[in-house]
């Protein structure tokens, strides 16, 4: 079974052999003992550090089917190298223009994706009212809100409720987490560790919809909640509405509620507060867990990944544009 990898530290990326070979470089410069990854056991991999590769390693990762996703000093999503679009067809990119360009079709899907996102979100709070935490004022006003999205008539009146919505959500947060303090929703950068968890998270969770989209004939350029080139890939961006809830979030709570991640695991430097690679690699590896996690899926009658459940989103969405199936959002069902 495939797996992702993350390089943490700055280094160089080679291939030897049928391997790829990452040898890491100390912060005086010193290489190392390399470590080896047998490529076929490779999905994707994620650098959080500087990375020194040429572009024969490229073209071996892109013929091995390989991605990789960059991020700056300050997490940040740079970018990603993708392997070539094998599965890119032209009846699917006219199917995705055409339904952006037809005003109906365009705010139909973008309702679809606030009504799935909207819904998980709630589905979260109703799991943490249930013990004790007393969020059922907040799921009322949500409740109100999402009542108003089959009304909407533009995608910016959409995004206005959505707004209201996460305002709502993100209030919840300091009721369901027991020693940090929400704040504000800040990003750019975060003010405090709460912030930092969802930015990083956030960040994660779009990568995954964007490898899920590679791997479909989807084009990641053309979306419908989020306006093409406001960044490069939105469509990702759009299906991630979708499973933070389900993959950020209720990781942020486990986290932080079980002391896996403190304040020891945060970088406090002037206006900003970012996860230390210690965090990253606690978060990390909490994530990686929620991804692999599995559920008995209600139509397909066998166990799926969290992971895979993306890919089948996807797929869905695909099926809608061909007018082949009514596209119908992901919902937690437990």
């Amino acid at each position: 079974m495939k797996k992702t990898y993350y390089l943490f530290n700055p280094g160089r990326l080679s291939r030897k052999d049928n391997t790829l070979k990452f040898t890491p470089v100390d912060e005086d410069g010193n290489e190392q003992p390399p470590k080896y990854l047998p490529v076929e056991g490779v999905d994707e991999l994620y650098v959080f550090g500087a990375l020194d590769a040429n572009s024969a390693l490229y073209n071996f990762l892109g013929k091995s089917d390989i991605s990789v996703h960059f991020f700056d000093y300050y997490e940040n999503y740079s970018g990603s190298f993708m392997p070539k679009d094998f599965l890119l067809s032209g009846r699917m990119l006219l199917a995705q223009t055409g339904n952006y360009t037809d005003k109906k079709k365009r705010q139909a899907i973008a309702r679809k994706f606030i009504d799935g996102a909207s819904f998980n979100m709630i589905k979260n709070l109703k799991y943490y009212n249930s013990r004790g935490k007393d969020l059922e004022p907040i799921i009322d006003i949500m409740g109100g809100y999402r009542s108003k999205i089959e009304e909407t008539k533009e995608v910016d009146e959409l995004m206005g409720i959505e707004g209201n919505i996460r305002n709502m959500y993100y209030e919840a947060f300091n009721l369901i987490i027991n020693d940090f303090e929400m704040g504000n929703r800040t990003k750019q950068p975060p003010q405090n560790e709460v912030n930092a968890l969802i930015s990083f998270g956030n960040m994660m969770c779009y990568s995954q919809c964007l490898r899920a989209i590679h791997q479909t004939q989807l084009n990641p350029t053309i979306s419908y909640l989020h306006t093409p080139g406001e960044r490069r890939y939105s469509l990702a961006l759009d299906v991630a509405e979708i499973f933070k809830p389900l993959l950020v979030d209720r990781v942020i709570f486990k986290v932080l509620n079980k002391k896996e991640l403190q304040e020891k695991h945060f970088d406090k430097k002037l206006n900003k507060c970012l996860l230390n690679d210690a965090g990253k690699k606690i978060f990390v590896q909490s994530f990686e867990e929620r991804l692999s996690e599995t559920i008995q899926h209600r139509s397909l009658k066998r166990s799926v990944s969290y992971k895979h459940l993306i890919k089948l989103e996807c797929y869905k969405l695909s099926k809608h544009l061909l007018a082949i199936e009514e596209y119908k959002p992901f919902k937690m069902w437990w």
